[in-house]
């Protein structure tokens, strides 16, 4: 099937393209493949489109800040990159879905604050794929 964007796109194959930043302190606490495979139905449902479409890869961050704090805190953030087309009301939903949906991949762990943030947007018109 051949799109406005060239001879190997598809909706299907070219997006979700998910990219999930994580502190190293939440290395044995974050059940990354159990909210990866959780995660893809629910953007599949959310943005009409297929499980197999979802690609999510996950950057551990070994050295994070936030505000004064010396230690005690982790960052934990979700991208969502979808074409363009999605309502920003979808795209809210969409994120809220997301943010609800980690609670059940993170174990508590004493004495550190997990600051979780998550957002869904356009992919620029330059993306490609083969």
């Amino acid at each position: 099937m051949r799109s406005d964007n060239g001879p190997y796109r598809t909706l299907e194959r070219l997006m979700p393209q998910i990219t999930v930043d994580y502190s190293a302190e939440l290395d044995d606490a974050f059940d990354r493949r159990g909210f990866a495979q959780a995660l893809h139905p629910l953007v599949a449902e959310t943005v009409t489109t297929k499980i197999a479409a979802c690609k999510t890869r996950f950057r551990r961050v070994d050295e994070s800040v936030v505000a004064d704090a010396v230690t005690g805190d982790a960052i934990l953030h979700i991208s969502i990159g979808l074409l363009p087309g999605r309502s920003d009301e979808i795209k809210a939903q969409l994120t809220e879905s997301v943010l609800e949906l980690l609670t059940a991949h993170i174990k508590p762990t004493d004495g550190l604050t997990v600051h979780a943030s998550a957002e869904t947007r356009d992919l620029d018109p330059s993306y490609r794929k083969r």
